[in-house]
């Protein structure tokens, strides 16, 4: 009977490693099965997620089709509109009455907001389609802040702000875009203007560490709520207000002015609180090194996108 005893440990030891191995083969089995639908299903997700990103990018292709097109479509019209008020402007068929004469400078406000606007549709056109040019040239600042200066001195209407440029005093040549700094810098003043009904909008420029120059327009205006500033560089984004909606625009002048710092290898910035004024800022390399490419334009539209 002892003799037996070890044979049949053996036969029972021998038995439950065989259900173990069977067990264990099963649930490899299982395992295997499990993964083989989990990758079949991870496939299925990719090709679904490059037909979805397939039709994203024709939409976004037809829509910066449709943009530019209609942007052109306008501007002939548009055109032709502030043709025919210079003309009455310049009493070229005759002398005005003052009731004429407002009504006039008021459709010339209108076609040149409207003109604004459809400038904002066509360069977001160009920048979506990856169609900007950039065009780095050696010039001083100084230079640019007269330009500015010239530009904007016939448009001031309010006599209650004033729009000061500081002197750029020993500062480096910049080699970048003037004329995508010079479109940043535009919006920049052209947004404090609408906002600051009576005070000052200022425009400055600092050396940053070796390499870097800060553009700053600062104004005394009505200012912008903390929980507005993530929003404020978005596409069409218009803060909601009392004095917003007494103004027009297409919310995209800040937004491209954002992707143009991309493109020159920069970004803005803002710094606001309600009821004490703005200042809007984009800091750029002193010489542009390279043109960025289109991942680096991506890249700029993916950071846009991620702060809706």
């Amino acid at each position: 009977m002892s003799s037996s005893e070890p044979g049949t440990a053996h036969d029972t030891d021998a038995s439950a490693l065989t259900r173990q191995l069977a067990e264990s083969r099963q649930e490899s089995d299982d395992l295997r099965a499990e993964l083989e639908e989990t990758n079949r299903g991870v496939v299925a997700l990719y090709a679904e997620l490059d037909a979805q990103a397939e039709q994203l990018k024709k939409a976004t292709e037809l829509k910066s089709r449709f943009l530019a097109y209609m942007s052109h479509e306008f501007r002939t019209p548009i055109n032709a509109i502030r043709s025919i008020t210079r003309i009455l402007s310049d009493r070229m068929d005759g002398p005005l009455t003052a009731e004429q004469e407002k009504q006039v400078g008021f459709v010339e406000t209108m076609a040149s907001e409207l003109a604004e606007m459809v400038d904002d549709l066509l360069d977001l056109a160009k920048i979506e389609a990856g169609r900007v040019e950039i065009s780095p040239a050696w010039f001083e600042m100084v230079d640019l802040f007269s330009a500015l200066r010239g530009m904007f001195r016939p448009v001031l209407g309010n006599p209650a702000t004033a729009l000061i440029f500081e002197e750029p005093e020993g500062l480096p040549k910049l080699y970048t875009d003037d004329r995508k700094l010079s479109q940043i810098l535009r919006n920049f003043i052209s947004n404090a203007l609408k906002f600051t009904p009576e005070g000052e909008v200022r425009v400055t420029a600092m050396r940053v560490g070796d390499d870097r120059v800060r553009f700053s327009v600062a104004d005394t205006g009505i200012g912008i709520a903390p929980e507005h500033h993530a929003a404020v560089f978005d596409d069409y984004s218009q803060v909601d207000s009392p004095v917003q909606k007494r103004l027009r625009g297409t919310g995209l002048g800040l937004s491209l002015s954002k992707q143009l710092a991309t493109l020159l290898g920069g970004h803005v910035e803002l710094e606001s609180a309600l009821g004490e004024g703005s200042t809007f800022s984009v800091t750029l390399p002193v010489q542009l090194r390279r043109r960025p490419g289109p991942e680096a334009q991506d890249a700029g539209n993916e950071q846009h996108a991620g702060q809706a």
